[in-house]
C-alpha cells in the first residue's frame, strides 16, 4: 500500500528530495507546477522525514504520536532557558517592588512631617484690618 494512490514510494521520496533542492522563494510555484497540493506534499514530507515511508506507514492527520528524543531534549532545553529567564525577571521585579515600597514609605514620612509642621506652627501672616476704601469716588456717568 502506498501513501498516495498513483505514486510509488520511490517517486514520493524523489519528489521530496527534488523539492528540497528548489531555491527558497521558488518552492510554492514549483509545487503548483507539479500538480501536487500543499497538504498532500506536507503529508509526503512528514512520511519521508519521519521514517514512515520506508515502513509503509501512512501518517495520521492528527500530528505526531510521539516526540523524537532529539526534539524532546531541545524542548527541555528551551523550557529550562525560559524558566531561568522568568526567574531572573521575577527577581528583578521583586527588587523593583522593594525599591518602590521604600520610596513610597519615605514619601509618606515626608508628607507626614510637612503636615505636622503646618499644623503646629501658628499662622504667621498678620491679620490686617481693611482700611476704608481710599480709591477715588466713582460715578455711574461717563466723563463728557
Amino acid at each position: 500500500m502506498s501513501i498516495s494512490a498513483g505514486f510509488s514510494v520511490a517517486e514520493i521520496r524523489e519528489f521530496v528530495v527534488e523539492y528540497e533542492r528548489v531555491p527558497h522563494g521558488q518552492k510554492g510555484p514549483w509545487l503548483a507546477a507539479q500538480g501536487v497540493s500543499n497538504g498532500r506534499f506536507r503529508r509526503w514530507q512528514a512520511a519521508v522525514f519521519g521514517g514512515d515511508l520506508d515502513r509503509g506507514l501512512i501518517p495520521r492527520d492528527s500530528g505526531a504520536m510521539t516526540v523524537p528524543p532529539a526534539l524532546r531534549k531541545a524542548l527541555a532545553n528551551v523550557d529550562a532557558a525560559r524558566q531561568e529567564r522568568d526567574e531572573a525577571e521575577l527577581a528583578q521585579l521583586r527588587e523593583r517592588v522593594r525599591q518602590l515600597e521604600a520610596t513610597n514609605g519615605a514619601l509618606g514620612k515626608a508628607i507626614g512631617l510637612l503636615h505636622e509642621m503646618n499644623v503646629d506652627e501658628p499662622d504667621t501672616t498678620p491679620m490686617t484690618n481693611d482700611p476704608d476704601d481710599s480709591s477715588t469716588s466713582r460715578t455711574n456717568s461717563s466723563p463728557s
